[in-house]
């Protein structure tokens, strides 16, 4: 299994997705790898999540993860789906240990300074910063990470094609999360466009 850090710089963006429709899921993460975005972040906010990870899996080239694990019971059913990678909204010590205890490459949520530095007592380095820009956005983040550089981050919530470069510029940023790749109800040539501009990005 990878780490997490290549997790994260395997491509500028995470595609953000919520599935609502287990029959969408080859097609968009096969628009999604086309496009460049191999990192895919399933939410575990719609009642076929775990069949649209296990679908996602098929795909060559395809790295599916879950987003939206809240506890250590959405872990135990995400690792049995099989998944590469977690993400949470945010970090509590059950699911930070019980992620660490499986192995799996772990990015929790955070939004202050001591929640980073809750997860570094962990052996965490890396964190999700969300939701990015109802939290101050980069100025905030800035200010927020600069006492931790051994800290990487990946920026999720208001992100867009637009801000990602600013973002990205950041030397602790490795990668941003967005769910502007994926629009509901786009089809699978808009997908692969949409993500081959995001894969494009430069900071």
């Amino acid at each position: 299994m990878t780490d997490i850090h290549s997790i994260m710089t395997k491509a500028p963006v995470i595609p953000v997705l919520v599935i609502d429709d287990v029959d969408d899921a080859i097609p968009v993460a096969e628009a999604l790898v086309e496009g460049g975005l191999p990192c895919l972040e399933v939410t575990l906010r719609t009642p076929c999540a775990l069949d649209v990870i296990e679908a996602m899996k098929t795909v060559p080239g395809a790295i599916v993860g879950a987003g939206t694990v809240l506890s250590t019971k959405d872990l135990e059913k995400v690792l049995r789906a099989g998944v590469e990678f977690v993400v949470s909204p945010g970090l509590t010590e059950n699911l930070g240990r019980a992620a660490k205890d499986a192995g799996v490459p772990f990015l929790p949520g955070v939004a202050t300074s001591a929640e980073i530095m809750e997860g570094l007592d962990m052996g965490l380095s890396h964190f999700k910063f969300f939701p990015a820009e109802a939290n101050g956005g980069l100025p905030a983040l800035k200010a927020i990470a600069a006492p931790f550089g051994m800290a990487k981050f990946c920026p999720t919530g208001g992100v867009s094609l637009k801000t990602a470069p600013e973002w990205l510029s950041h030397p602790q940023i490795l990668c941003v999360g967005g769910s502007w790749v994926a629009p509901k109800g786009a089809d699978k040539d808009t997908i692969r466009k949409l993500a081959a501009e995001a894969a494009a990005i430069q900071p």
